[in-house]
């Protein structure tokens, strides 16, 4: 064995193996400094973040990035199939409202509320019947549309036999434009 060492092809191999490896750990310092330059970092944070807490920052930060991108994916999906929906006019007339939106027309005794949400919001349209219920107005039809990721709901009521002056119309409107407002 120990012939073997005093060989000089043996200690110059020994040499290449010793200048690869520091040639490998070079390379994989100027990759995770590359990494390091790469990913932001939170100003608060002034410490040298050890070489592992810099992997898990780089790692949290790629799944971030993958999750906001598949959200933009999504939402470019909604607004293409919104597109490409047989209702282009009402998804063209819906892309400049903010959600929730409700649009109210009272012709003599007849109520249409038109509630425009987003899948967050559905819980408004049951609140907007029960506000409808509660100013004694009477439901005759409600339907909805879905729209990418927009719902459009119609509601066609009748206002109560006691409310069928404008003052009414007026006051129902203002409180269900102060109630979807304020969602």
């Amino acid at each position: 064995m120990e012939q073997q060492c005093n060989n000089p092809s043996s200690s110059s191999s020994k040499a290449d193996r010793k200048t690869t490896e520091k040639n490998r750990r070079n390379q994989m310092k100027a990759l995770y400094l590359k990494l390091h330059s790469l990913v932001p970092h939170q100003q608060h944070s002034r410490e040298v973040l050890s070489l592992p807490d810099q992997l898990e920052e780089a790692i949290n930060y790629i799944k971030r990035l993958q999750i906001d991108l598949e959200r933009m994916r999504q939402k470019k999906d909604s607004l293409k199939g919104g597109e490409n929906s047989s209702c282009n006019s009402t998804s063209d007339r819906m892309t400049g409202l903010s959600l929730p939106h409700i649009e109210i027309h009272s012709v003599d005794s007849a109520l249409q509320v038109v509630l425009t949400t987003g899948l967050d919001y559905q819980f408004i349209f049951t609140d907007v019947i029960r506000l409808l219920h509660e100013e004694g107005v009477h439901v005759i039809n409600a339907s909805y549309t879905l729209i990418g990721d927009t719902i459009v709901h119609s509601i066609h009521s009748k206002m109560g036999e006691c409310e069928p002056d404008q003052y009414g119309a007026a006051r129902i409107s203002e409180r269900l434009k102060k109630f979807v407002g304020g969602c």
